[in-house]
């Protein structure tokens, strides 16, 4: 079955059928497993190569999350940790500060994803500055929902270049869900890229990019599928922009939001726990 439809997974786009990858010159891949999970990482070293899949240049990790669908005790901490090692090795530098910015609708269900893994990240700038020393071992964390441009009035880019000005991060992690084409990844995956966002482009709605380009700042992007366009599942023209998503969207969104927010938690705060997570945010 080949790829027909728009994607913002990198490993998919490089996949001209399913189960079946034919990388282009300029693109490398790896494959590990890091506590029990399976990570794929696509590595885009050109601009010409990024063009062949439709990516930008830069680093594209995929977790796999089928063991947590088991359900053990165990696997969300896995996975936590898991996505926070990818995170920490998608950071250009051991950063002390940085902005979380939490893309989409959460009146939504499956554009809630960022909305929903904020309520899970441990947010320390406020604290740092009233006592530093007394939160030492925590970086300063900032959170930003951003809500939608029908909502808002304002564009998500426009606010979070404004909110960099203000308070001078030293990266931004951008938390958006995602579109995807196969179906088997769809609530399945998370991706992680240091090539930062184009918020609404897998829906075809694309906003202006948060990248290091615009914000003048390294961007890291986290997302995961979770809504396919309906026309790969049939020659139908016509349902081509229709957006489906799993019948049980809102536990799935909820398991990956609380994921993301725990491995980024994780990645950015040295010496925590899954554990102590779950002390801190209560």
């Amino acid at each position: 079955m080949l790829y027909n439809t728009r994607t913002d997974l990198a490993l998919e786009a490089s996949r001209i059928k399913k189960g079946e990858c034919r990388l282009p010159e300029g693109i490398s891949a790896d494959v590990r497993t890091l506590h029990g999970f399976k990570s794929e990482s696509l590595h885009i070293l050109t601009a010409a190569a990024g063009e062949t899949i439709g990516k930008a240049p830069g680093r594209y990790f995929t977790l796999s999350l089928e063991r947590l669908l088991e359900r053990r005790s165990e696997a969300f901490a896995d996975a936590a940790e898991a996505l926070a090692d990818i995170i920490r090795s998608s950071l250009p530098f051991k950063p002390s500060s940085a902005l979380v910015v939490c893309l989409g609708n959460p009146d939504m269900t499956p554009d809630a994803l960022g909305s929903i893994a904020g309520a899970n990240i441990i947010v320390t700038r406020h604290m740092k500055q009233q006592s530093a020393e007394l939160f030492e071992g925590f970086n300063s964390v900032a959170l930003c929902r951003t809500g939608v441009l029908g909502t808002t009035g304002i564009e998500s880019a426009a606010h979070i270049k404004a909110l960099c000005r203000l308070i001078g991060p030293d990266l931004v992690i951008c938390v958006d869900a995602l579109a995807g084409a196969d179906s088997e990844r769809l609530c399945r995956t998370v991706q992680v890229t240091d090539t930062g966002i184009s918020p609404g482009s897998g829906v075809g709605n694309e906003r202006r990019a948060l990248d290091r380009g615009f914000l003048g700042l390294p961007v890291i992007a986290i997302g995961a599928p979770t809504v396919i366009d309906a026309g790969i599942f049939s020659d139908n023209g016509e349902l081509s922009g229709f957006f489906v998503t799993p019948r049980n969207i809102d536990t799935e969104v909820r398991l990956l939001g609380r994921l993301i927010g725990y491995g980024i938690d994780l990645a950015l705060h040295e010496g925590l726990s899954v554990a102590d997570i779950d002390m801190l945010l209560g």
